[in-house]
């Protein structure tokens, strides 16, 4: 299955590549998972598959992860966003199955990335004519509120 990787990457260097070696294992970890089921089942199979191969290939993960989300101008704790997966405590992976990937999808994603102290993101579309992978990445030093979370747990 051959997979569309769109990538968003707001840092300054493209040389560096955030966090290289754990998403080449997350990437083969999704493929081997649309490799055997294929598409055209629901979220929830997926999200299963996945949690059985994270396990098999010893990636560490946690399912349905309260993530609290901040405001940018305060730094106080505006809610929370409970995603699929975290992977290792550094990468969010939202799971979708439906024909399409939205712009609204990747948009809501992106805004996670800023409102959190988490720097990546992958949406993950099972059900598109090709495995969709979108990576989406939004480095801790660009966000202006995390200096504020700091002060305000001080």
């Amino acid at each position: 299955m051959n997979g569309s990787t769109h990538i968003t990457d707001n840092t300054d260097n493209i040389d560096s590549f955030l966090e290289r070696d754990l998403s080449y294992k997350l990437r083969g970890a999704i493929y081997n998972v649309a490799n055997k089921y294929g598409a055209g089942l629901k979220e929830q199979i997926y999200q299963k598959a996945l949690a059985e191969e994270f396990t098999k290939q010893n990636i560490s993960f946690e399912q349905q992860k309260r993530i609290n989300i901040y405001s940018l101008d305060t730094g106080k704790s505006l809610g929370v966003y409970i995603p699929d997966f975290v992977i290792y405590n550094k990468i969010i992976l939202e799971i979708k199955a439906s024909s399409f990937t939205t712009r609204q999808d990747i948009n809501q994603q992106i805004s996670y990335l800023k409102a959190s102290t988490y720097e990546i993101g992958y949406l993950v579309n099972f059900n598109t004519s090709e495995l969709d992978i979108r990576r989406s990445i939004f480095t801790n030093n660009r966000k202006t509120f995390i200096t504020l979370i700091q002060n305000n747990n001080s």
